[in-house]
């Protein structure tokens, strides 16, 4: 058995694929197949059924999944403590963002910090909240810039870096954008362009502007920018950040409704940093 075999495994076990576990693991289906076989044959059972060109975990293969994974999270968590003990910051560093951040925040930071540790090899992954808790706790990723929520459980914590206003917006040619002060009845006459459901920044909104039953929605995204595109577009009004407000736009007043959420850092508490990624987090830390 060897970690090769592992990695193959556990991607084998969330893809369902042979192909896509090739693609992911930049290999040939062919070598996918014969990691698998010699594993199953070390293990004298059988951890896949094959069903056409899709797999599933037999009973073996699912008792054995916990224990792989804590092998290759305790693995991940060796070498940053082997790379925390260097005196240079070099090595890969992979952690997640968030796109409004990847797309407004982070090229800015990166590009600095490249400059100043030129030997490090990033791999950032663009994902939501949950995602990156997920990664997190599983030792896939070290960090992760996201919309923070108002707490935490351990093991994870956060570092806020930004904190972010947020506005209600229409089209310029909006009926709304000639009036000074919108109340919340005369926004629920009209279509609103929303946050997807589940995410700390539509939980936000809702407590903010007291969206009910009666809130019609136009349709909801992930993607801030989609949001813009559909009101620049006079589809329905919407909440974004006040650094994506521009010209194309106009803000609109709400009484009493005042809306900002915290992007910063989430990490695993006990988990000892590689030396990539406490730069990185000392780079955040001064940015502030």
């Amino acid at each position: 058995m060897d970690i090769d075999s592992i990695k193959t495994f556990l991607s084998l076990a969330e893809t369902g694929s042979f192909s896509r576990t090739a693609e992911t693991l930049f290999i040939t289906q062919p070598a996918v197949s014969k990691r698998i076989a010699a594993l199953e044959q070390s293990l004298d059972c059988q951890l896949f059924d094959r069903l056409g060109k899709e797999v599933q975990l037999t009973q073996a293969g699912k008792a054995l999944l916990p224990g792989y994974q804590r092998i290759l999270t305790e693995l991940d968590e060796s070498k940053r403590i082997i790379s925390s003990l260097r005196t240079e910051v070099s090595g890969s560093l992979k952690f997640g963002t968030s796109h409004h951040i990847g797309l407004h925040r982070l090229p800015p930071l990166l590009r600095r910090y490249t400059e100043q540790y030129p030997e490090v090899e990033l791999d950032v992954k663009f994902m939501d909240s949950e995602q990156a808790a997920a990664l997190i706790l599983k030792g896939e990723i070290e960090l992760a810039l996201i919309t923070l929520p108002e707490h935490v459980d351990e093991p994870l914590a956060m570092l806020p870096i930004w904190t972010d206003p947020m506005k209600c917006v229409v089209a310029k040619d909006h009926v709304l954008a000639t009036q000074q002060n919108v109340s919340r009845n005369e926004l629920n006459k009209h279509g609103i362009i929303l946050q997807a459901h589940n995410t700390h920044t539509r939980h936000i909104v809702e407590a903010a502007l007291q969206l009910g039953e009666d809130t019609r929605i136009i349709m909801e995204s992930n993607y801030l920018e989609t949001i813009k595109a559909m009101i620049q577009n006079k589809l329905g009004w919407g909440v974004l950040p006040e650094s994506m407000i521009d010209s194309s736009l106009k803000q609109i007043n709400v009484k009493s409704a005042t809306m900002k959420r915290e992007l910063g850092v989430l990490l695993h508490a006990s988990r000892t940093l590689s030396r990539p990624a406490s730069a990185l987090l000392e780079l955040l830390k001064r940015s502030r």
